[in-house]
């Protein structure tokens, strides 16, 4: 029987991670924007959603996000396409909120395209509001962004 748990990215996840952010967004991060993000960001913590069944790991997920001074500004959550609709976003998103609430950061941003209703709902069952738009932020539609907001406090 397998199970579903979160992890720290590492390398090791990186060839997994990078087919689930190119099967999930039109406009992916490179495979080396990752590897960046996880070696040399500072700022920039990253969570895999792993599937662990007879003792081997697969990568069915991940969320990012970047600790900004006193906030954490989510930058990335996807799930593998055969795997959505088993919580396994939710996973990735308590993962950052931990991480978030231990680091005492005061609370969550990011940003959503105005068509993914699913991801939306995503957040705002896990206490996010809708606090703004920003006009044409999606490069490739020109599509508007919905900023959403927990705050901690």
């Amino acid at each position: 029987m397998s199970e579903f748990k979160t992890v720290r990215m590492e390398m090791k996840h990186l060839d997994e991670t990078y087919e689930i952010e190119k099967n999930s967004f039109s406009i992916p991060w490179t495979r080396k924007s990752f590897e960046e993000e996880i070696t040399a960001n500072k700022m920039g913590i990253y969570y895999v959603a792993v599937e662990e069944n007879a003792g081997v790991q697969k990568v069915v997920g991940y969320g990012g996000m970047w600790h900004v001074i006193t906030e954490g500004h989510i930058t990335n959550v996807a799930v593998a396409e055969e795997y959505r609709g088993r919580g396994i976003g939710d996973l990735l998103i308590d993962a950052l909120e931990k991480e978030a609430v231990d680091k005492e950061m005061i609370g969550l941003t990011l940003e959503v395209r105005v068509g993914n209703t699913k991801a939306m709902k995503l957040y705002a069952k896990h206490g996010f509001k809708v606090e703004g738009i920003r006009k044409n932020y999606y490069a490739d539609t020109k599509e508007d962004a919905i900023v959403m907001w927990k705050y901690f406090n």
